[in-house]
């Protein structure tokens, strides 16, 4: 019999375990019943042919409409296509060289094909699928699987398809033996619950929809369960962990501070400032999120939190992702703060002042060891900068607050560097305008104690967004550029933002490895514009002609090219100038200057423009290849536009089609400006990434059957059965299934990566 930890090896072979293992990561019979059912195909009902999209691996049911064989014209071989259908959409199945099929795919036959999809001359294709035809005898017993009338489809890899991953599935079933149930078993009864043994069955092979939607509860409670266990008693841990409390002192410099101020705050701001006040005269960190739009007034509360702390006796340090940035916040602090940010006793300085202190990369020696004594002698309570105060050189004399402006720039690795500076644990608040996918699940399970500041900024004009589908309709592209023409008649700016830059360097495997390597460690490590996510997807063959050639989805578009092109074509007369991260960094200051001042009517530029940048004057800007950025990249870049007194206009151009989740992406962020309800779609879309480890977003979900933005009550029940269950057994000495459960999700890089977060 098998146990849910045993190597799969041992149930299906070496040959089929290694392959398992490679192309799914499933190495145990564990992972192999985790690996859920993406979809259920039933007997008598084909898939919807029209929902497919380019680059995805799927499983459909369909039935043969059509086959037709013919030569190469121009060498030696044949082709063999293949019509299928679902009643309504056609989709046509491309093999070389193997005239043989046709015997078996004859029309009138229904079977499950898998394979990636392509599209060439506009018609969507699988090349070389996979397949078995329903109802078909074979060796191998597979037509035993499509006995029910549900039939389970699997994500599944080009060498491993949906029905060898069944058949897998069928003898891990057929050989369990008894498992341990991480929920206690009072929970199952109150809750209505089937056991885990049960609900594996009846997830892999139901017999009904009631089935499945039983299984998928109580899977789902299983993931939800288990990982607020984890978090409870990381908050537990977390309580017990002693700060240094910050409580307000009367009479001090934010007294001094909020008298200078030419404007009453807002009640929003009014609200946050006292949760961070509440949070900051605790013995125990703070590890708060304030969520808001640019110019909403993040750095106005985040500089009030600050000062209580210079009030108590501490200091503080704001860590932004660029010099470009920290140069900014350093500027409006100093400006706001006036005479207070000179230290006590200096020249024009107040007697509740503090000195505030920059330090980056590229100071000068002098500068740079000037602003470290600041800190290590505790003369500068406010310290702005960017990763150089995360270095080893740097040392505060009581470091008491860190704040992170945009903190999907930065890993946990490079906060939890910069908090470790504190001879006890100081208090943390991360700042953005549009959470990452898993911070946004970390609020959802009640990890993340959360501030928004949801009003429109003071002063701000509105932003008009609107996707402009340039294949379909090539004439929104050509009145995209007639709208940037009449902006700058009306003695306005423009922004033109381009994926990768264009020059001999820009290669996009290269990216790749980066971008990849990037995201392991959770964040950039220098001073430069993010990465589209193009650049985390090779360029493949997406179809091929009679002759065997490829059509290639073309490389994202470049800053240089583009320009080129604009100057040459569409906008010919203007002032055009580029901007991007391999710039000297003269020449970016230059450009930035000349925008800045007007010199410039349309700057092209890559992302490096998404943070740090305020050009009032600037109204319209045009997104090229949008669905290559994410969510949060085109909300942070369209920020950049609307800072003034003028309407802003954001255009979102795009090649892919109606209907493709990119598309649904493009329109989502068109349809809304709230940064937090993106931040949910994107969510949704990208998934939370590991809650417990170190991947942002993406495939590498540590949730296989809970989704964080639909199940959000489910979580919520979750966190209340697991915080009383730590309470009266912090050790789960009463809970030895839970126990197991737990450690097989909470491995030591985990554990260590959550005491971190």
């Amino acid at each position: 019999m098998s146990r849910l930890d045993e190597p799969l090896k041992k149930l299906v072979g070496d040959r089929t375990a290694t392959v398992l293992a490679k192309s799914l990561k499933l190495d145990t019979v564990g992972d192999l019943l985790r690996h859920y059912p993406r979809r259920y195909a039933e007997r008598g009902r084909l898939t919807d042919l029209s929902r497919l999209e380019p680059e995805e691996h799927v499983t459909v049911m369909a039935e043969i409409a059509k086959v037709t064989k013919r030569q190469f014209r121009n060498r030696r071989g044949n082709l063999l296509e293949v019509e299928v259908t679902d009643g309504r959409g056609k989709l046509t199945l491309v093999f070389f060289n193997q005239a043989w099929r046709e015997e078996e795919l004859r029309p009138g036959r229904r079977g499950l094909f898998a394979g990636k999809v392509g599209r060439f001359n506009n018609v969507i294709q699988l090349s070389q699928p996979d397949y078995q035809l329903v109802g078909e005898d074979d060796e191998d017993g597979v037509a035993n699987l499509f006995a029910g009338a549900l039939i389970p489809v699997y994500p599944a890899a080009a060498s491993m398809p949906s029905w060898k991953i069944a058949q897998c599935v069928g003898m891990a079933l057929d050989t369990l033996g008894e498992i341990g149930d991480p929920l206690p078993a009072e929970m199952r009864t109150r809750r209505g619950m089937p056991g885990l043994a049960e609900a594996l069955v009846q997830v892999h092979r139901p017999t009904s929809w009631e089935d499945v939607a039983a299984a998928k509860d109580r899977l789902k409670w299983d993931e939800a369960f288990v990982l607020q266990i984890a978090l409870a008693r990381r908050r537990r841990d977390a309580r017990a962990q002693s700060a240094v409390a910050r409580p307000r002192r009367p009479d001090g410099i934010l007294d001094a501070f909020d008298a200078r101020l030419p404007f009453e705050l807002t009640d929003g701001q009014k609200d946050v400032c006292a949760e961070i006040e509440t949070d900051l005269a605790r013995e125990h960190p703070m590890h708060r999120l304030l969520q808001g739009e640019v110019g909403a007034g993040k750095t106005l509360v985040a500089l009030r939190g600050m000062l209580t702390v210079v009030d108590a006796g501490g200091q503080t340090a704001l860590l932004a992702p660029t010099e470009v940035l920290a140069q900014q916040h350093y500027r409006s602090i100093v400006e706001m703060l006036g005479p207070l940010a000179e230290g006590a006793g200096m020249l024009g300085g107040s007697e509740v002042g503090t000195k505030v202190t920059l330090l980056t990369g590229s100071m000068g020696v002098a500068a740079r060891r000037a602003a470290l004594l600041d800190l290590v002698t505790g003369e500068a309570g406010i310290a702005i900068g960017t990763h150089a105060l995360i270095e080893d050189k740097v040392e505060f004399h009581d470091l008491g607050l860190v704040v992170v402006d945009e903190q999907h720039r930065f890993g946990v690795e490079q906060r939890d560097a910069l908090r470790g500076k504190g001879k006890r644990p100081p208090h943390l608040l991360v700042m953005t305008a549009t959470p990452i996918p898993r911070t946004v699940a970390m609020t959802v399970f009640g990890d993340l104690e959360t501030s928004i500041l949801a009003q429109l900024p003071s002063g701000r004009s509105p932003i008009a967004t609107h996707v402009v589908p340039a294949k379909e309709k090539p004439h929104f592209l050509d009145r995209a550029w007639e709208r940037v023409r009449e902006e700058v008649g009306k003695g306005h700016q423009a922004y033109v933002v381009c994926p990768r830059i264009g020059d001999e360097e820009d290669d996009p495997k290269a990216k790749k490895k980066a971008g990849t390597k990037a995201g392991r460690k959770g964040a950039r490590t220098r001073d430069e514009e993010l990465p589209a996510e193009a650049y985390l997807d090779d360029p493949e063959d997406i179809g091929a002609d009679a002759d065997g050639g490829a059509e290639e989805r073309r490389p994202p578009l470049a800053v240089l090219d583009i320009a080129a092109a604009l100057g040459e074509g569409p906008l010919a007369g203007l002032r055009i100038a580029v901007l991007h991260g391999r710039m000297a960094p003269e020449d970016k200051d230059d450009v930035m200057r000349r925008f800045t001042a007007g010199e410039v009517d349309v700057l092209v530029a890559t992302t490096v423009i998404e943070v740090g940048v305020n050009v009032p004057n600037a109204t319209a800007m045009v997104i090229m290849d949008a669905d290559r950025f994410g969510v949060s990249q085109l909300h942070q870049l369209r920020g950049r536009v609307g800072r003034g007194s003028a309407p802003g206009l954001t255009l979102l151009v795009s090649e892919m089609p109606g209907g493709t989740s990119a598309r649904e992406r493009l329109d989502a962020v068109a349809a809304t400006l709230d940064g937090f309800e993106l931040s949910r779609i994107d969510l949704e879309q990208r998934r939370e990434g590991d809650v417990l480890g170190d991947a942002q977003s993406g495939s590498r979900s540590s949730l296989r059957m809970l989704e964080v933005v639909r199940d959000e009550e489910l979580i919520v029940a979750a966190r209340e059965e697991a915080s009383s269950i730590v309470t009266t057994d912090p050790d789960l000495t009463e809970h030895p299934d839970l126990r197991s459960a737990l450690a097989s999700i909470l491995d030591d890089e985990r554990a260590e990566y959550l005491d971190k977060g």
